[in-house]
């Protein structure tokens, strides 16, 4: 039996946030072929990550060799997949509205599919934000909880 996928691979590099990641993966500036090397440079991730996106279907590199090439159509393709999974998105969600883009109506489809399910996950994450909210205010309402009970244990103390 195949061990499950490393979940490393699966997520952008720990402590990437989208903004830096955004920042870090500009334009190509006129470069068609990147090397594994590049890529991994460029979007802070590992071969290995790139091999797992790979088998998932989600890059298709070219083979030269033992040397995998990676065409612009990967790259953006690879900095769509990283920015779906700092939002929420599995890599499987990622997949299906990449490959919609295959549908040769201009995008259109992938675009209105997108659009759904990019609205559907805003509601999600302010759902989640709001549970956040609530679990931050009881944490600092138990940590001035805690302080009070820890001042009145130090002012008994110091009368002892």
């Amino acid at each position: 039996m195949r061990p499950g996928p490393d979940p490393e691979l699966a997520v952008p590099p720990p402590g990437v946030t989208l903004a830096e990641l955004l920042a870090r993966t500009g334009t190509a500036a006129g470069k068609d072929v990147f090397s594994i090397r590049e890529m991994t440079r460029e979007f802070g991730v590992t071969a290995r990550a790139l091999r797992f996106y790979e088998e998932k279907g989600l890059l298709a590199p070219k083979r030269q060799g033992q040397d995998r090439l990676y065409s612009r159509r990967d790259r953006s393709r690879l900095r769509l997949v990283l920015m779906g999974k700092c939002v929420g998105f599995s890599l499987e969600e990622v997949k299906a509205m990449l490959d919609l883009y295959e549908l040769g109506d201009g995008g259109v489809t992938q675009m209105k599919v997108a659009r759904t399910k990019y609205r559907e996950q805003i509601g999600r994450l302010h759902a989640q934000k709001s549970d956040i909210d609530t679990a931050i205010d009881e944490l600092e309402r138990a940590i001035t909880v805690i302080d009070g009970r820890l001042a009145g244990i130090g002012a008994s103390a110091s009368k002892d």
